[in-house]
């Protein structure tokens, strides 16, 4: 069975469940080759207590690209405490984030979606397939209330771009859900969420949201809204 019909099967089968009962059966399955990426926003928080609950060992990774919010960092740090674990950190390389500097100065970002994406390029991408490796199975936060990117997104698929089994296990949470979570089982999560912060990113390309704008329109706000990924969940 390849990995597409895998992942097919698997969305299928479950498509009505929760995501308790997702992940349990992901951590069971996948031991060892399952793991959460995290950029420490509310719903990976979230995402963090239920797979701790589940297995103490559950691995937990987030990108530092060296641009996050303190706020960022701070949440990382109660994380740990809380949990009493080390989240796993991966870091751009440095010869590339000094040729991007060279190349696009400090805030070429904001010039163009190319350089835009030549630095989360840099930033997170590679990383990313750094701590993809010898994964079976990708655990993500994403919901499909999030963006226009986002709506179509399944439980349950196959990532080509970095060849490994994508799973959304709060796909159809609301952000309602979210909170709910976070409040009843007093999980640690970003200040900058009190500030009018939904989603949280890069200090330079993050930025609070005005009453009536859409959660992501603090994201890449320069940017037309089908444009606004990393490049991180594209098909």
């Amino acid at each position: 069975m390849s990995k597409i019909e895998l992942a097919n099967k698997l969305n299928e089968q479950f498509k009505n469940s929760s995501a308790q009962d997702v992940i349990k059966y992901f951590l069971k399955e996948y031991k060892g080759t399952i793991a959460l990426s995290s950029s420490l926003a509310a719903e990976d928080q979230a995402l963090t207590d239920i797979l701790l609950k589940e297995d103490k060992e559950a691995k937990i990774f987030t990108l530092d690209t060296g641009r996050l919010h303190p706020e960022t960092y701070d949440v990382m740090d109660a994380t740990n405490l809380k949990y009493n674990i080390k989240i796993d950190v991966f870091f751009p390389n440095e010869n590339s984030v000094q040729e991007l500097y060279q190349t696009q100065g400090v805030n070429g970002q904001y010039e163009s979606i190319e350089k835009r994406k030549n630095c989360c390029g840099i930033r997170k991408i590679e990383p990313l397939k750094r701590a993809l490796k010898g994964l079976d199975i990708w655990v993500t936060g994403l919901r499909a209330s999030q963006s226009v990117t986002r709506v179509q997104m399944p439980l349950v698929e196959y990532d080509a771009h970095f060849d490994v089994i994508k799973i959304n296990p709060i796909i159809n949470w609301s952000e309602e859900d979210v909170w709910n979570y976070i409040k009843e089982n007093k999980v640690p999560y970003n200040k900058l969420h009190d500030k009018e912060f939904p989603s949280i990113g890069c200090a330079p390309c993050t930025r609070a949201v005005k009453e009536g704008e859409d959660i992501r329109a603090g994201r890449w706000w320069w940017e037309n809204p089908e444009h606004k990924e990393c490049g991180l969940h594209k098909k």
